[in-house]
């Protein structure tokens, strides 16, 4: 799919029905998860001056963070969100389905199926790796204190559990491109070899916190565990907050494909007026300027040219994607974080 280039031609846009005449103030707010704060302020300060040289029109715009799942329930609530840039497609699709303030179609309006950047799932250790993790099992270490947020608020959360998930399938099926072949006895078996892990996992973790940043700050600022399972954004740039040498980074064998979405809230900028400015807003995480930025605070752009010139930012690793290891959002959702599902049994045990 093409990018409607509106960044080319806002002055037009601005002229729309609906739309705010040149010279006036436009405010719109982006609710979104909680590792995005740095980057979004950097891309709002961009975005603003574009619009402003394109237009004429000053756009102020207000931010919320917090875990992905609060987000979205915060939206479905009445928060008159603009646009949403959460963390899984599955918090967006929540706000259409229960909220009904996003048309069915949200996903096809943009590329990517509206995944405009994308990170994976990395641990984050103390420095040395006193405890030895290199991947997987290590977490399961006698006295390994493992730190990840809450599935049921956060979606980095949910990203790092179906990543441990995926891991064991991987394994125990000899690589998940079995997944479709293997037979109903072999997927039974794997699947409670997977519960197994995730469970014991969990068994590990001392607390959750509501959001990955939480997470992120239990870990970095109170200095509570021996290893951080969070988004690689994250971890790379809390080694850059960090004084030298006191955290590392070690990538697992296999990890997941993290896709962050992002999507227009129509029954919000359709009420204020707001549609061009949200609908460009986002077209501009597309654009050069704005992959550059994204790469640049350590999210995975989806432009190849960007992507070339910080390919050694971000190193080469065995990833599945949501769709191939678990059949979409929906599947995963249902199966493993709704009430009563696959997580609830596993840590309640």
């Amino acid at each position: 799919m093409t990018v409607r280039c509106v960044f080319l031609s806002l002055a037009a846009l601005a002229l729309a029905p609906g739309c705010t005449p040149p010279g006036d103030k436009i405010e719109i707010l982006n609710v979104s998860y909680d590792p995005t704060r740095e980057m979004y302020r950097d891309f709002n300060q961009k975005f603003t001056e574009h619009w402003r040289e394109q237009t004429g029109t000053k756009v102020v715009v207000q931010m919320s963070h917090g875990g992905s799942g609060s987000q979205a329930r915060s939206v479905i609530d009445g928060l008159d969100a603009d646009v949403v840039t959460l963390a899984l497609a599955w918090d967006v699709d929540a706000i259409r389905q229960h909220g009904r303030r996003l048309n069915a179609d949200w996903q096809s309006r943009l590329p990517h199926n509206s995944a405009p950047y994308t990170s994976t799932i990395v641990f984050v250790v103390r420095a040395g790796n006193p405890k030895n993790i290199r991947d997987w099992p290590d977490l399961l270490k006698d006295g390994v204190k493992v730190v990840t947020p809450n599935p049921k608020t956060s979606g980095g959360a949910r990203w790092n559990y179906l990543a441990a998930w995926g891991y064991v399938l991987d394994r125990e099926l000899g690589g998940l491109d079995r997944l479709a072949s293997a037979s109903e006895t072999e997927m039974a078996a794997a699947e409670k070899r997977a519960a197994a892990f995730v469970g014991e996992l969990y068994r590990h973790v001392p607390v959750l916190d509501q959001g990955a940043r939480g997470s992120t700050n239990t870990f970095v600022q109170r200095g509570l565990g021996d290893v951080l399972l969070t988004w690689e954004n994250e971890a790379l740039l809390s080694l850059e907050e960090t004084p030298e040498g006191e955290l590392e980074i070690v990538v697992p064998s296999i990890s997941i494909l993290a896709e962050p979405t992002v999507a227009v809230v129509d029954t919000v900028v359709d009420r204020k007026g707001t549609r061009a400015v949200a609908q460009a807003y986002l077209e501009y995480l597309y654009s050069p300027a704005g992959q550059d930025l994204v790469a640049g605070h350590y999210y995975r752009p989806r432009d190849a040219q960007v992507m070339a010139r910080y390919h050694d930012q971000f190193p080469e690793l065995r990833l599945f994607s949501i769709d191939n290891a678990f059949g979409g959002w929906k599947n995963a959702q249902e199966k493993h974080f709704n009430d009563g599902g696959i997580f609830d049994r596993i840590y309640l045990q």
